[in-house]
């Protein structure tokens, strides 16, 4: 018969083990916690697919009046998606990014201060510098939350121990999200490609803030709690999905062309 002892220590190692699986479309998923432009990712096994060369420029936007942005930032209080899926992006080498939000602003209010004629003029900013973007990304999440019963029989043996561990199993689920990566073509808003992605983890309540990730100061909640670490995973496999899709693209084609009236008329 084990000891008390020997009871919890078990315990704690399944919970830590446990807390570490991450599901994700194809495996596991570590994101690379830095993404250079212009140079391969840092790492080998980041689980992403990369690109010999980028497919074009493209600028990430989120709907943040759609309802999965509201439980994002409210329910599990994480911060908008655009810097993890910019990382994502840049790590796989895919797309070059383009920035349209504070990066953009950031960039206007200098132009401004040039047109003033406070900036040097030496300082080699003038019109017509800017890249536009080919492609438009646009994410979307759709959350599940399930009470893991088959999870807490891990677990049955707990509450001989006393009561610690058993009310951290008592706060065990299962913790899914399905992502959408949406790419459109910015010059004729046709869109290209859209593909979904899912990951799931188990969260062992206050033990998940035990795990941290390399990258937690670039992508903040994200990489350092279960339900952001879900997100993350997720969109990975979007991105996977994504780019095997617009590798085999092909131009699509209407008969006398995209936007002249289509193929299905009406009499």
């Amino acid at each position: 018969m084990i000891s008390k002892l020997t009871a919890v220590a078990a315990a704690s190692l399944l919970l830590l083990s446990a807390c570490a699986d991450m599901q994700l479309g194809g495996g596991n998923k570590s994101p690379d916690s830095t993404g250079v432009a212009g140079a391969k990712s840092q790492s080998a096994d980041d689980g992403l697919k990369h690109c010999a060369a980028p497919l074009g420029t493209v600028s990430i936007n989120e709907d943040q009046t759609a309802p999965w942005y509201g439980i994002l930032t409210g329910q599990y209080q994480l911060t908008s998606t655009v810097p993890v899926l910019k990382l994502l992006v840049q790590s796989s080498g895919c797309f070059i990014v383009v920035d349209r939000g504070r990066g953009l602003d950031a960039a206007m209010a200098e132009r401004q201060l040039n047109a003033t004629g406070e900036i040097r003029k030496k300082s080699k900013l003038h019109k017509g510098q800017m890249v536009a973007a080919d492609y438009n990304l646009s994410p979307s999440i759709t959350f599940s939350q399930q009470t893991g019963s088959g999870s807490s029989s891990l677990l049955a043996y707990v509450p001989v121990v006393g009561g610690a561990l058993a009310g951290v199993a008592g706060t065990m689920n299962t913790k899914e999200a399905s992502t959408v990566l949406t790419l459109v073509d910015t010059r004729s808003s046709v869109q290209l490609a859209a593909a979904t992605g899912s990951a799931r983890n188990v969260d062992f309540g206050m033990l998940g803030s035990l795990v941290t990730s390399k990258n937690a100061g670039t992508i903040g909640g994200y990489s350092n709690t279960p339900q952001g670490k879900v997100v993350v995973a997720a969109f990975s496999d979007s991105l996977n999905n994504l780019v095997a899709s617009v590798q085999q693209y092909k131009a699509q084609n209407v008969k006398g062309g995209l936007g002249t009236g289509g193929q299905l008329h009406v009499n």
